[in-house]
């Protein structure tokens, strides 16, 4: 495995990668994604491009690594994160306020659509027969961090995980994904319940819920996944074939995803001055966590865990 974290290293600095990171299990075919965006524990436009550049080139390889001097196929991509404690809080919510102030609908655009050219690829595996994703989730997880988590076919979480949308407490919603992936895994229903109560989930109930496939303790995360690859291994043909049925049975189509993330952007030009209050105070929490506080971000405290 040393061997082949060394050769892709390689390619992430012929990419220019610095927020993304892979490793590769030749004797699991795993191939091991892992987000630390260098400007905090939120989603940059660096950490949006250096996934993209990353998968567009794992895309065009058909699925497959380069590994001892030949491509070498990947049955399984996890994405987990190298930030303790966090998966994702989500948006560039300090972005966003500079695009809302001088009201440059174009460059909210440009981010949100980045983000779908993102996640589609990953809803759709990439095109890759047999492929299985899985997100490690072994911190919070909040908006766009959650949304990236439901992209995957399996979800595997760690016990102190806690996971929600909290977009509703600065009076705007989620809109890359999040509407689309709950209503194909809970409804419409429950998944409208979730966006607009703003609410946190600890992984133990939203794997009650139907939403996560695995909670395990704490540290345990990638034991857990190679688990869930030795328990499936024989059948991966019939179990990557039934994710592929669901997106069959419940598709979601870029046209979806583009025509709701949108309306996000409509929707976020429409915030006020109380509303921009709100999200800086977030801003500064995920400062504080950039910094090494263990402080929760704002949103978290505004938030009810279910």
């Amino acid at each position: 495995m040393q061997s082949a974290t060394i050769q892709h290293l390689a390619v992430q600095r012929s990419l220019n990668l610095t927020d993304y990171e892979t490793e590769y299990d030749p004797e699991c075919a795993i191939l091991w994604g892992f987000i630390k965006p260098q400007a905090g524990p939120h989603v940059t436009l660096k950490l949006l491009e250096d996934v993209r550049k990353h998968d567009r080139l794992f895309e065009s390889n058909g699925g497959r690594v380069f590994y001892e001097e030949e491509h070498r196929p990947v049955n399984y991509y996890v994405v987990g994160s190298r930030m303790k404690g966090v998966y994702s809080l989500g948006g560039d919510l300090a972005y966003f306020m500079q695009c809302i102030e001088r009201r440059d609908r174009n460059a909210l655009m440009n981010y949100a659509t980045l983000g779908i050219d993102n996640l589609y690829p990953r809803i759709q595996n990439y095109r890759v027969p047999n492929l299985i994703t899985i997100a490690l989730v072994q911190g919070d997880a909040l908006g766009g961090g959650f949304e990236g988590a439901l992209a995957n076919n399996v979800i595997i979480a760690e016990e102190q995980a806690k996971m929600g949308l909290p977009e509703i407490l600065f009076n705007l919603f989620p809109g890359m994904g999040a509407y689309s992936l709950l209503a194909r895994r809970v409804g419409p229903r429950l998944a409208e319940e979730m966006i607009l109560s703003g609410n946190l989930y600890p992984a133990a109930r939203l794997h009650e819920m139907g939403i996560v496939d695995m909670v395990v303790p704490e540290g345990r995360g990638e034991m857990a996944v190679y688990d869930y690859v030795n328990k499936v291994h024989k059948r991966r043909n019939g179990v990557a074939a039934t994710y592929q049925a669901r997106q069959a049975v419940f598709p979601i189509t870029r046209e979806e995803l583009m025509k709701i993330t949108t309306l996000w952007v409509d929707a976020a030009l429409r915030l006020d001055e109380r509303d921009l209050r709100m999200m800086t105070r977030i801003v500064q929490s995920q400062s504080s966590l950039k910094q090494g506080s263990a402080a929760p971000a704002a949103g978290q405290k505004q938030a009810t865990q279910v």
